[in-house]
C-alpha cells in the first residue's frame, strides 16, 4: 500500500510531455494577454484599485483563470514579483512560465523555474512622490527604476531577447502618452544621455479605440555586451 502511495505521489509531481513551440509563439502569447485586458478592466465584480501592485495582482489572477479555461493556453501560469533569471535581487512585476510542462522554443528549454516572458507594469501618469520621475515608464533620474531603462541596462531580462510592458493609463489617453514618450526620448537624445537614441521610440502596432487598448513595440540596444531586446507594450485606458 505504501509503495502504491509513493508511486502515485511521484507521478503527480512529474512534468507532462515536452511542448515544442515556434520562435514566433511569443507574439501569440502577447496577443493572448492583450485580448484579456478590456474584459478584466470592465469586470463588474472587480474591486476598484488604482495602485500598480493591486492592479497587477488582479490582472495576474484573471490571466491565470483565463489560461486554465482556454485550450492551447492551459500549460501556462502567471506569477507576480518573481526574481529576475540573472539578477535574483531584482523582481519582475509579472512573469509567464510553463505549468506542468517543459517547453522548447528556439532551442531553449523552459520549465516552471525558467520564465518565458518577463513583464514590467507601470502607471501613466507616474504617481507623484519624493524621488518619483514623471518619465518612469522610460527612465528615472533618481534610480534605475525606469521601465525601459531597466531592460536597456540588463537589470531585467538579461537572459531574454523579448520582454513586455503593461501600462495602466489612468489619465489622458493612449495617443497623448505615445506622443509624450516620443518627447521624452527626444529630450534624452538632445541631452546626449548615454545609450539613448531615436531608435528607442515605440512603434504603434494596433489601437482599438472601442476597447481602449493598444499594442506597441520597441527595440533597444543593451549595455554589457547583451544583444538587443524587443519589448511589446500593451496599454489599457483604465
Amino acid at each position: 500500500m505504501l509503495a502504491d502511495e509513493v508511486e502515485n505521489t511521484v507521478q503527480a509531481g512529474a512534468l507532462s510531455a515536452d511542448i515544442h513551440l515556434p520562435g514566433e509563439w511569443h507574439s501569440s502569447l502577447v496577443g493572448f494577454i492583450a485580448a484579456a485586458l478590456s474584459s478584466w478592466r470592465d469586470d463588474s465584480t472587480r474591486p476598484t484599485r488604482t495602485g500598480e501592485t493591486g492592479l497587477t495582482a488582479q490582472l495576474c489572477a484573471r490571466l491565470n483563470s483565463i489560461s486554465r479555461l482556454s485550450p492551447g493556453w492551459d500549460f501556462l501560469q502567471f506569477r507576480r514579483e518573481e526574481p529576475d533569471d540573472i539578477r535574483a535581487g531584482r523582481s519582475i512585476d509579472l512573469v509567464v512560465a510553463p505549468s506542468g510542462a517543459r517547453i522548447w522554443m528556439a532551442g531553449r528549454e523552459y520549465s516552471e523555474y525558467r520564465t518565458l516572458l518577463p513583464i514590467e507594469c507601470k502607471r501613466l501618469p507616474t504617481p507623484p512622490g519624493k524621488n518619483r520621475d514623471e518619465r518612469e515608464y522610460v527612465i528615472s533620474q533618481f534610480s534605475s527604476t525606469g521601465g525601459i531603462q531597466r531592460f536597456k541596462a540588463g537589470h531585467h531580462a538579461a537572459a531574454h531577447a523579448r520582454a513586455a510592458m503593461i501600462a495602466y493609463v489612468q489619465d489622458r489617453d493612449i495617443p497623448f502618452w505615445r506622443a509624450q514618450l516620443d518627447t521624452w526620448i527626444d529630450e534624452l537624445v538632445a541631452n546626449t544621455i548615454q545609450g539613448w537614441s531615436t531608435d528607442d521610440k515605440l512603434t504603434l502596432e494596433t489601437h482599438d479605440s472601442t476597447s481602449r487598448v493598444a499594442s506597441l513595440q520597441s527595440i533597444h540596444r543593451r549595455s554589457s555586451g547583451l544583444n538587443p531586446i524587443l519589448i511589446d507594450h500593451l496599454w489599457i485606458e483604465m
